[in-house]
Formats: C-alpha cells, structure tokens, sequence
C-alpha cells in the first residue's frame, strides 16, 4: 500500500515538474523575443523604427514551433492513458527502490 501512495507521489511530481519546465520554457521565449523584436527593430538606437520586417520574428517564429510542441506534448500527450508506458514506469520505480532496499 506505502508503495503504491509513493508511485502516485512520484508520478503527480513529475507532472509538476514538467510542469514548471513548460512554464519556464514559455517564459524565457516570451522574454527572450521580446528582446529581440525591439532591438531588431531599431527601438534602441537612432534608426527608424521597423516592426513591419518580417525579418524580426523568423526567431520566434521557430522557436514558436518548439513551444507548441513542447504545450501538446505537456497538456495532451500526457493526458493519454499509456498504460505500457505506466507499467514501465512503476515496473522500474520499484526495482530502483528495492535495489536501495
């Protein structure tokens, strides 16, 4: 029974974990573009300002794909009921912890 409430901890941990990860991710993009954006622009120095060059949003454009990816897979991919992978998972969580043992 302690086994099984410490799978769940573990496995309710991850998805926090992974969580965070996406968050993180979202945030340094958001943050990171911005940057980039403006000082492609010209917003920092004497020129005119250009934010209609398509030029400045090729990097969060790709990047763009890379955060999509990274949301489908945290929010939907996880939300699958893979029940081999969940066999693996408790299968090898609990060899670990009998090693330890």
């Amino acid at each position: 029974m302690e086994t099984k409430k410490s799978l769940t901890y573990l496995r309710a941990k991850k998805k926090v974990e992974m969580l965070k990860g996406f968050y993180s991710h979202l945030a340094v993009y958001i943050i990171v573009n911005a940057v980039i954006i403006l000082i492609s622009a010209n917003v920092f120095n004497g020129k005119e300002i250009d934010f209609a060059d398509w030029g400045n949003y090729v990097t969060a454009i790709f990047w763009g794909f890379g955060i999509v990816s990274h949301a489908l897979y945290v929010f939907f991919v996880l939300k699958v009921k893979n029940n081999f992978l969940k066999r693996w998972e408790e299968k090898k969580i609990k060899q670990f912890l009998d090693e330890d043992l």
